[in-house]
């Protein structure tokens, strides 16, 4: 079974940066996707954004294209979520979660393409 531990959250003014970490551990080479997706109260989860580990296609929400980049490091089976110009809105509770089976990349918005989901980290963005 995968383990996810997301960190790297926080409390940041709109327009500055934030770095959130995801640590994978148990059997991630099973992983056929991650993804990062967040939950602000009384909303449901949202999609963010995910990475196919083969050919490391990505597919980003739209409200964060373009401020938001994932990146991955095998070695470190640790994935990333850098966050550039936040605004009030991306406050969240952001989750790390992996997928084991093959979709197409347009498939990993549902939260229902992924098995594994982390316990998430909070993001709080003052306007």
């Amino acid at each position: 079974q995968v383990q996810l531990v997301e960190s790297g959250g926080g409390l940041v003014q709109a327009g500055g940066s934030l770095t959130l970490s995801c640590v994978a551990s148990g059997p991630t080479s099973s992983s056929a996707a991650m993804g990062w997706f967040r939950q602000a109260p009384g909303k449901e989860r949202e999609f963010v954004v995910a990475i196919r580990r083969s050919g490391g296609l990505t597919y980003y929400a739209d409200s964060v294209k373009g401020r938001f980049t994932i990146s991955r490091d095998n070695a470190k089976n640790t994935l990333y979520l850098h966050m550039n110009s936040l605004k009030p809105e991306d406050t969240a509770v952001y989750y790390c979660a992996a997928a084991t089976v093959y979709y197409n990349v347009g498939a990993y918005r549902q939260t229902s393409a992924y098995d594994y989901w982390g316990q998430g980290t909070q993001v709080t963005v003052s306007s």
